[in-house]
């Protein structure tokens, strides 16, 4: 294994215990519910949730450690953060221990899409840029089937079997920061601070000596041109800042996280039993998988508007046809079949391109602090909607839910057809350029 894909799998890392820590709550969400007697709100707002508000929070301040300590430093913290999440939510024997330890997780979950993408996209070769950095995602649906393959195994084990589902995560979490210390610095953030001798050993490392003097010299004239205190809402960042709001946002509001948080109550709700409906889940994460594996290896031949493009058609398609089920009762394979449409479209487009998109799309100087206002607004997203899925499905009913999330997708491809720029095969200095001169 070359130096750069083992550098680019372990940060990517992160992204496995990500996945693992927002599905992995699904095997528990009616257990705990039934163990502690909560309403439906409290269950979905605080129980259920305070991981995704911890993610805001990370999400919303990592940018400051991520900048300030490094890529890698960060991503060791991510690590520790996650174990005393496995610890102490596991061990938690009351609703409030048990959010408060969710909550800590939660801050390592928003931390990691700034910090891994960011690591892997400024070690990154352009031509394979969007591949390496979308290990992350790949990573990210392989701990949500080990989730749900976990949740599906673990589930008989008695009353306190969401105990071993929450606790298991102790032992990626320890893997993960152990393999940590072993990688180096991210070399563009070393030259952001003033260490150029040690950045241009890493690179004359990665690349060949004509690549990696290429790359330096273009990274040394980009900082020359870089004022330490500007701000991502400088004026001529907007568009930028505008593709990373609509790119995160319309990744929530496809209803992509309330269907992994939820997934086998949505299924019992259709009339499928818990055991099938646990089942399914794994079939879910499966189907996630492939066609997460389909993306990254087509991001870098087709671009990341091709790509969009499938997975809103998708979107509209699958959801349409979840919303029709429930309104018309179907019954029996139909739901599941859609449900799996649904995940590949998102796996295949928006799952696959929005950490390698918001990571590829700010300038060096404030790549940390723009991944931060970008993820922010994906996890802020993520905590409002699905708090309150076990309140609109008792409300309004999970048709209407569904109906709400095809209608945001139609934007969404208005969005790609009229504003989202390619940013395939472009260096990060370039691609900079291209952008911040569009006002």
């Amino acid at each position: 294994m070359s130096k750069l894909l083992k550098w680019s799998f372990t940060a990517a890392l992160a992204g496995f215990l990500f996945g693992f820590d927002t599905v992995v709550i699904s095997g528990a969400d009616q257990k705990l519910q039934t163990l502690w007697n909560t309403t439906d709100i409290f269950h979905g707002a605080v129980v259920m949730s305070m991981a995704l508000w911890g993610t805001v929070f990370g999400a919303v301040f990592g940018g400051f450690p991520t900048k300030k300590i490094g890529r890698k430093n960060t991503l060791l913290w991510i690590g520790i953060f996650f174990s005393i999440s496995a610890i102490g939510s596991a061990l938690a024997n009351d609703p409030i221990t048990f959010a408060i330890f969710r909550f800590v997780g939660g801050i390592g979950v928003g931390i990691s899409g700034i910090a891994a993408p960011a690591y892997i996209s400024e070690i990154a070769p352009q031509k394979n840029r969007g591949k390496l950095v979308g290990l992350y995602q790949f990573s990210i649906v392989i701990g949500i089937l080990i989730a749900f393959i976990s949740n599906y195994l673990l589930s008989g084990l008695g009353e306190n079997d969401w105990r071993f589902m929450i606790g298991v995560e102790l032992i990626p979490a320890l893997i993960f920061t152990f393999l940590v210390i072993s990688i180096p610095k991210s070399p563009r953030w070393l030259f952001l601070n003033n260490r150029q001798s040690e950045a241009e050993k890493i690179i004359r490392s990665l690349y060949s000596t004509k690549e990696a003097e290429g790359l330096i010299l273009d990274i040394t004239k980009d900082n020359q041109n870089i004022t330490s205190s500007e701000s991502i809402f400088n004026k001529k960042y907007s568009f930028i800042v505008m593709l990373a709001f609509l790119i995160a946002a319309f990744n929530q509001l496809s209803g992509i996280n309330a269907f992994l948080y939820y997934a086998p109550r949505i299924f019992e709700e259709a009339g499928l039993g818990e055991s099938i409906a646990l089942l399914n889940s794994v079939g879910i994460g499966l189907t996630n998988v492939i066609f997460t594996y389909v993306g990254i290896n087509l991001i870098d031949r087709l671009g990341r508007r091709t790509l969009m493009y499938i997975g809103s058609f998708g979107y509209i398609v699958s959801l349409s046809l979840i919303s029709i089920s429930f309104f018309l009762e179907w019954e029996g394979i139909f739901l599941p079949l859609f449900f799996f449409l649904f995940i590949a479209s998102h796996a295949i487009g928006q799952g696959a391109i929005i950490w390698v998109y918001i990571s590829e799309i700010f300038p060096n100087n404030i790549r940390s602090y723009g991944q931060s206002f970008g993820v922010s607004t994906h996890w802020i997203l993520a905590a409002i909607i699905p708090s309150f899925i076990p309140f609109l499905f008792g409300f309004i009913g999970p048709g209407f839910v569904f109906s709400f999330f095809a209608l945001m997708m139609v934007f969404q491809l208005l969005f790609v057809h009229f504003i989202m720029p390619e940013t395939k095969g472009i260096s990060l200095e370039d691609l900079s350029k291209k952008l911040i001169k569009i006002e």
